[in-house]
């Protein structure tokens, strides 16, 4: 089976580092255009550097801060204006850790605009041209704490939640032009985002580093935490023609993590 890309173009989003580095590598080895979009240029310079050009593909980057949302819908509106894509990877930076009660109204609604309007924002926008040409993939990176919620997550575990389930209603009214929408549930992954969480964990309880990662690590089934290079495999098969008939779908890539069947 070999996947390819040629002549589509992906916008994929929180693409700096970690999993989003991930996707966009994958997309680009089977062919894709790939632009990158995060906060950081310096990052999304490095990172286009590193992207896959043997197939001719043109490569970008848009700077762009999820935790601003109308300075991020001036920027993605202007985006669509010029351009389309075919593939689109909805992917942001994470809301702060903390508890139910570490967390105040404001920071819910902060986490919304986050996690949530900014996808759906830039999905509206991603849309017209996928109709149009009847063909399109919307691929959501979000958590396992949609099933079961993670402990020190509260925001994510709620915000993400309204996410999928927003997600599925979406997929029901597409499918008939022939674009796909589907959640990931990500589990733990050896990147970043991962190592920050635990060094906050890690000084609040005043615990080893590495001791917290080892009990992490042995509450999956695997023993290991996830590589992002995995991660990437499953948006690119997502992403392709062999996953033409999978839509509306939460799939998880945990290891075996999630206890639910």
């Amino acid at each position: 089976m070999e996947i390819s890309f040629k002549d589509k173009k992906a916008l994929v989003g929180g693409s700096s580092r970690g999993l989003g580095k991930a996707i966009a590598v994958q997309l680009a080895k089977a062919g894709a255009s790939v632009c990158l979009m995060a906060r950081n240029e310096d990052k999304l310079r490095k990172v286009i550097s590193e992207l896959d050009t043997s197939q001719g593909q043109k490569h970008r980057y848009l700077v762009a801060d999820f935790s601003d949302l109308e300075a991020f819908k001036k920027i993605i509106s202007a985006f669509f204006k010029e351009n389309a894509v075919d593939i689109l990877v909805n992917n942001t930076n994470g809301p702060s850790a903390g508890t139910v009660f570490d967390k105040q109204a404001s920071d819910y609604q902060s986490a919304f605009d986050l996690l949530f309007q900014t996808v759906q924002y830039t999905t509206m926008l991603a849309i017209e041209h996928m109709q149009k040409q009847q063909f399109g993939r919307i691929i959501n990176v979000t958590s396992v704490s949609v099933t079961e919620p993670l402990q020190n997550l509260v925001l994510s575990n709620t915000i993400r939640t309204a996410l999928v389930s927003w997600a599925k209603t979406l997929s029901k009214e597409l499918a008939k032009d022939n674009i796909t929408v589907n959640n990931i549930l990500t589990g733990y992954f050896d990147t970043e985002r991962l190592d920050e969480i635990n060094r906050k964990v890690a000084g609040e309880k005043g615990v080893d580093l590495d001791q917290l990662k080892k009990q992490m690590q042995m509450q999956v089934p695997m023993q290991r935490f996830g590589k992002p290079e995995e991660y990437g495999y499953l948006v690119a098969f997502l992403a392709s023609e062999y996953a033409s008939y999978i839509t509306g779908s939460n799939i998880p890539i945990d290891g075996g993590l999630l206890k639910a069947i």
